[in-house]
């Protein structure tokens, strides 16, 4: 069952659902059956290069990611950006969202991949963005992508605990 917009906002009073950020929460976020995203300015470029990268060993990440904090930023033609929301989130044992990117800027050729958030998950998300046909800019605080909540059929017996629980900002690999 996907939770509509009264369930998500009794979910949130309740503190079975957080959503939050440093900012007053803006109920505005929340639509018919989902829950805006907005962007923080922290960004991570990943860079062209033709060294492998090894997931079995250290990588000096420099040569494959560029870390940015802007209140703006371009995203190239088939640029591949990692993103962070301004919004700290912890779902529940029975609850896991799909992130979504957002139609408007899909019109525009954006795209990113299937992202899911696991029930018991905590942190703010890190989302692939990757770059269309033509250059397009983003600013520090749009709305690119919304999480839609389904309520699972009972709670998970093995909630997420893994590597990025807890995460701030854009997240890099963790090997």
């Amino acid at each position: 069952m996907i939770l509509n917009d009264k369930e998500i906002r009794e979910y949130i009073s309740r503190g079975w659902l957080i959503v939050s950020s440093s900012e007053v929460f803006d109920d505005s976020l929340i639509g018919p059956n989902s829950v805006d995203l907005r962007v923080n300015g922290k960004i991570i470029r990943l860079r062209n290069s033709d060294s492998v990268f090894s997931l079995d060993r250290s990588v000096d990440t420099s040569e494959y990611f560029h870390r940015e904090e802007r209140d703006e930023f371009v995203i190239n033609p088939r640029e591949h950006l990692l993103l962070s929301s301004v919004e700290y989130l912890r779902l529940p044992m029975d609850v896991m969202g799909f992130v979504l990117l957002k139609s408007t800027y899909a019109r525009l050729g954006l795209s990113i991949p299937p992202t899911i958030v696991n029930a018991g998950s905590e942190g703010e998300l890190t989302i692939e963005l990757i770059g269309g046909p033509f250059p397009v800019r983003i600013r520090k605080g749009d709305r690119i992508v919304q999480i839609v909540f389904i309520k699972l059929s009972s709670p998970a017996q093995k909630p997420y605990d893994g590597k990025y629980q807890n995460q701030r900002g854009p997240t890099l690999p963790r090997l």
